[in-house]
């Protein structure tokens, strides 16, 4: 009685097998190129070892696995042909399915070279093209084989059940999340280690990680004076940076070199108060006066007219050189214009209070001719100071040109007949002299 129940238990199971049909099989032999099943069959199946992918070197004989039925016709050695790939496409189906609908990345391994890429396991077998295999060209396509990794589904056929996957893709966005992620974490002031990639006259590109590119302008290169960015970085320069400001819609960074110091000017009252005396050095010079470094990041502006008390200079060049170190006194300092202005005069006592006792208007002093112009003479009264004898002052008789009466080094009588302490001028006249004296003479008529 139980012999046939077991028969007939056995007959409908046997009738219920047909191609097409989803198994539980055991493994009982395993050989080169394939795999025998029992599957509980009048006949065992067979699978080829390759439908097991990444398994197929690790197979044991007992271990249970789920198969197709490909044909109830025995081939010729008498086996029933099975597919481990078809039930591997049956199980895993909705999943990747579900994958695709959702453009979620699906873990994979690649098992085997084909033509134009690789065969993936990803619970079923998917292709790999070439192309799509690496963000970076393959040089060698074998160092693939066994790679673990994840997988953008890029074709889906249901119908044919076919499956084209990327890992390229998945490397990409997996970047550009790691990406966003890493600029939403960057904050401001924070120091990240980058390369120099490109200098132009306006700054230099620096890349941090992710190939995040951010821009450092040249005004955030140095506290100091610099005429371009190339005077202090190169292409290719290993640097770390201060972050300024993050642009998350635009995912750029903009970055900072002098913000790793202290800005020299915060202290700068403190360090250079106003009437000390400091040294420096001439940077530039100008028709205006000549800029003192003081140290890197604070200039300052001696000004022509700062140069000396009586002197007649026209130009900064006449007793200044780039490269000069001087001392000079701080007359005035503008924090926030972060200007510091100096006195090279002021170094020495004025001597306009003891010049205007020297010559006292109306007097006559005897001078040198050192310099013709067409509205007149400046005539060197001692060294150092000279006066301006207009052409109107020359002769009582009309001369179109004071070099019709007076030449360079001639030595002349003249009388004071202004001193302008606060702009340093000194008004001569000759005709004076002689106007004087006529009224002297006919006064003793």
């Amino acid at each position: 009685m139980v012999k046939e129940q077991v028969n007939k238990l056995l007959e409908e199971k046997i009738a219920s097998f047909k191609p097409g049909s989803l198994v539980k099989g055991k493994i009982i032999n395993i050989m080169n190129e394939e795999v025998v099943i029992d599957i509980g069959f009048k006949s065992e199946g067979i699978t080829p070892r390759d439908e097991f992918k990444g398994k197929k070197d690790n197979l044991q004989i007992g271990e249970e696995v789920f198969v197709v039925i490909d044909s109830l016709e025995p081939d010729s050695n008498g086996f029933i042909p099975l597919s481990k790939e078809k039930a591997d496409i049956l199980l895993n189906w909705e999943k990747i399915e579900e994958k695709y609908k959702s453009d979620l990345p699906i873990e994979g391994v690649i098992f085997k070279r084909v033509k134009g890429g690789y065969r993936v396991d990803i619970g079923v077998t998917a292709f790999l093209p070439s192309s799509q295999t690496d963000i970076v060209p393959i040089k060698n396509p074998n160092e693939y084989i066994g790679l673990k990794s994840f997988f953008k589904i890029l074709k889906l056929d249901s119908l044919r059940k076919n499956i084209v996957v990327s890992r390229k893709k998945y490397l990409e966005e997996e970047k550009e999340r790691q990406k966003i992620e890493y600029l939403k974490n960057l904050s401001k002031n924070q120091l990240v280690s980058g390369i120099v990639k490109n200098i132009v006259d306006y700054g230099a590109f620096i890349e941090i990680e992710y190939g995040i590119i951010g821009l450092l302008h040249i005004n955030d290169m140095s506290w100091g004076r610099i005429s371009h960015p190339s005077q202090i970085l190169t292409v290719g320069e290993k640097i770390e940076v201060v972050v300024l400001d993050v642009d998350m819609e635009k995912q750029v960074v903009s970055f900072g070199l002098k913000q790793k110091t202290p800005n020299p000017w915060d202290r700068i009252e403190e360090k250079y108060p106003v009437g000390s005396i400091v040294e420096g050095k001439v940077v530039n010079i100008t028709d205006y006066g000549a800029f003192i470094k003081l140290e890197e990041g604070v200039e300052g502006l001696l000004h022509i007219s700062e140069l000396s008390w009586t002197g007649r200079i026209k130009h900064p060049s006449e007793i200044l050189a780039t490269g000069d170190t001087v001392k000079v006194k701080v007359i005035d300092i503008k924090k926030d214009e972060q200007k510091i202005s100096f006195s090279l005069k002021q170094l020495e006592p004025n001597p306009w209070p003891e010049i205007i006792k020297k010559y006292p208007v109306g007097s006559i002093v005897t001078g040198r001719v050192c310099h013709i112009t067409d509205f007149g003479a400046f005539v060197e009264l001692e060294k150092g100071i000279d006066g301006l004898l207009h052409i109107s002052n020359i002769s009582n008789n009309p001369i179109k040109h004071p070099s019709e009466v007076l030449r360079k080094g001639q030595k002349v009588d003249v009388m004071i007949l202004e001193v302008d302490p606060e702009n340093r001028k000194i008004s001569l006249g000759m005709k004076q002299i002689e106007n004087k004296f006529k009224t002297h003479k006919g006064g003793e008529k």
